[in-house]
């Protein structure tokens, strides 16, 4: 069980880095391929909405496949996808390659999770969830300061080359070491439709698609934003991803150590009012040592909130894993393209200052939509215990 675990925790590290190379090697891909930031940017949105319309529509075309078959086969496209990529010649050849490509990320986390959760009791489910998503959190602290890094010493051709090579690890890994048979409940019309029409599990979606856009009106063009607004060079905006990378990682890991103790939904209810807090004080950063102390409650509670989102939706409804794991993927994939879609806008309108008001918007609806959910969850479960023998 702990080789099968850090296997996944590996595939969500090398998925969570193909997505966000983007826009870890933003200066240098709008610079090579002679487009602006805001087109670069719309990259991350189409990318996001392929893989946040694919995420639901995939898991119930593939729930009958083995999940050992089905995550080896995803980290194989993964690797041939970001092979394609690195070769295109030109935007038009990139976008539709990256687009085809993000499609085995909306695979692969919910099914991960998924499959998890169908291994685990449930005193352990939360905990084994949030861990495999962990590789998210460990992809911002190596993956996206690295990509930083390659993309302006090397070239974002390079980057995607390497994520290309590391998938194909990974795929070697989920194959050896993920035992076969494991089927969750495959996804019928009734689960799909229990989902849909529960004014609670889908408050909990909305809660993911909120703060995902709040957090990439800003993460979207946080490279240029770093180098024009600041004056960064290379290895400072490696080093201010490494910092709110290892602090995201920090956040995560507590958060897999108390989730099932303190409750998912309480969890993730303070994790949005610290970022809150964040793009609230944000205007007081001048300088980017006082960005990186503005930012700590954010990049603390940024990846623990996506990771208490999946157990939060496990607990509330494990015998709808399945469908609710692809849906909260959906959500984080469907608000990257919002947040990056209305950051480019702002950023073509009112500059890269004005970003954070956009994100604090988002933050401060989701925080609202979890509070109530919070709510409605307490409501049923006092119900419920009165109705217990």
């Amino acid at each position: 069980m702990a080789r099968t675990r850090w296997s996944l925790l590996a595939g969500n590290f090398v998925i969570g880095c193909g997505v966000m190379v983007v826009g870890g090697t933003l200066n240098d891909l709008t610079k090579d391929l002679g487009i602006t930031v805001a087109t670069g940017g719309q990259l991350i949105a189409i990318a996001a909405v392929m893989m946040g319309l694919g995420a639901p529509i995939l898991a119930g075309l593939i729930s009958r496949i083995d999940r050992r078959v089905l995550l080896c086969w995803a980290m194989i496209w993964y690797g041939i996808g970001h092979a394609l990529c690195a070769m295109a010649p030109s935007y038009p050849w990139l976008w539709p390659a990256r687009a085809l490509t993000v499609l085995s990320a909306a695979v692969f986390t919910p099914q991960a999770a998924a499959a998890m959760g169908y291994m685990s009791t449930p005193a352990h489910r939360g905990r084994a969830i949030t861990f495999v998503f962990m590789g998210w959190s460990i992809a911002s602290v190596v993956g996206m300061p690295m990509a930083a890094w390659i993309g302006e010493r090397l070239g974002w051709r390079i980057a995607m080359w390497l994520i290309a090579a590391s998938a194909a690890v990974v795929a070697w890994l989920v194959h050896r070491h993920v035992p076969t048979g494991i089927r969750p409940p495959a996804l019928s019309w009734r689960s799909w439709r229990k989902v849909l029409t529960s004014p609670l599990l889908m408050a909990v979606v909305l809660v993911t698609a909120c703060q995902s856009a709040g957090q990439y009106s800003l993460l979207a063009y946080a490279a240029p934003y770093y180098k024009y607004d600041f004056g960064a060079t290379p290895e400072q905006i490696s080093l201010m991803f490494a910092w709110f990378g290892s602090l995201a990682l920090g956040g995560n890991l507590v958060l897999n150590r108390m989730v099932d103790r303190v409750g998912a939904a309480p969890a993730v209810t303070l994790t949005l009012g610290l970022m809150a807090i964040s793009l609230l004080i944000w205007p007081l950063a001048h300088t980017l040592p006082a960005l990186a102390l503005v930012f700590i409650p954010w990049a603390l509670s940024g990846f623990a909130t996506n990771s208490g989102q999946q157990a939060r939706l496990g607990g509330l409804s494990p015998r709808l894993a399945p469908a609710l794991m692809a849906l909260n993927t959906s959500a984080i994939y469907l608000g990257h393209a919002m947040g990056a879609s209305g950051g480019g806008w702002v950023l073509s309108h009112h500059g890269y200052s004005q970003l954070h008001w956009l994100s604090l918007t988002w933050m401060m609806v989701a925080l609202s939509l979890s509070g109530w959910a919070w709510s409605v969850q307490r409501r049923r479960d006092a119900a419920l215990l009165q109705r217990s023998p």
